[in-house]
């Protein structure tokens, strides 16, 4: 069995080739890193805006409950004042149906009394 020193040129070899396969894999690891690096960053710019487009969002729909709020107060409003209006108009309605039933009436009695 031969001795394996430092100096040996078996021994060399193999470190070397040792050496080089470690320095690939640390290119493809620095590589591949570099490449998450850019993938994380791009995430993290689009969840920035998407939060910012959120804020935006609630932001907006907020004014349109506010909105749709004072709107329906005044749609309310106007549904009571109909409401009183109609209730009025039909107590209205009900006497001129009356007078006018009762001069229908006394236009036919005038009109059998004549004949």
């Amino acid at each position: 069995l031969p001795a394996v020193f430092p100096g040996d040129g078996a021994a060399a070899g193999s470190y070397g080739y040792t050496n080089s396969g470690y320095s690939v894999y640390e290119e493809e690891n620095d590589r591949l890193t570099e490449s998450l690096r850019t993938k994380v960053s791009a995430i993290k710019s689009l969840s920035i805006e998407i939060g910012t487009e959120v804020k935006n969002q609630n932001k907006m729909l907020s004014e349109m409950e506010n909105d749709f709020d004072s709107t329906g107060g005044l749609l309310g409003a106007t549904m009571g004042r109909l409401r009183t209006l109609s209730r009025g108009s039909q107590t209205k309605l009900l006497c001129y149906m009356m007078l006018f039933s009762l001069f229908v009436f006394f236009v036919i009695y005038w009109i059998i009394k004549l004949r």
